[in-house]
């Protein structure tokens, strides 16, 4: 179970009713305009990483090496895409779990990257083996 589909609500509900008792009807709309604050804030974060990605190729990085030296277990599907600046090329049949994608960058190092319910679960950094 996703603790966050239960503890939203609840944080809200417990936002709005000291707002209601506190300042009535006006409490409710401060309330509300933080709130879509917030939402346009993050809204305009997620169309600027998209933007920044959409001119990238898919399954691009720089360097798959600093990538995989900069990744933490628990970070969204979104921080990693800021991160890359490219959508990764994936590698999993869509809404099935886990959603795997790959990032390579041009020496052929790459990064295989597993995410679980759109939290990075483990990555795995490939290099490519030197000629003899």
């Amino acid at each position: 179970m996703n603790w966050r589909n239960v503890l939203i609500p609840l944080g809200l509900l417990a936002l709005v009713i000291p707002a209601w008792r506190a300042y009535g009807m006006q409490g409710l709309l401060v309330l509300g305009g933080g709130l879509l604050m917030w939402a346009l804030l993050h809204f305009t974060r997620l169309m600027n990483v998209m933007q920044k990605a959409a001119k990238n190729p898919i399954g691009h990085v720089a360097s798959a090496v600093m990538l995989n030296a900069r990744l933490k277990p628990g970070v969204n599907l979104m921080h990693v895409v800021a991160m890359t600046r490219s959508l990764g090329q994936a590698l999993s049949q869509p809404g099935s779990e886990p959603e795997i994608y790959l990032w390579c960058d041009a020496g052929g190092s790459q990064v295989r990257c597993e995410f679980m319910q759109g939290r990075l679960v483990r990555w795995q950094l490939q290099r490519p083996q030197p000629a003899p």
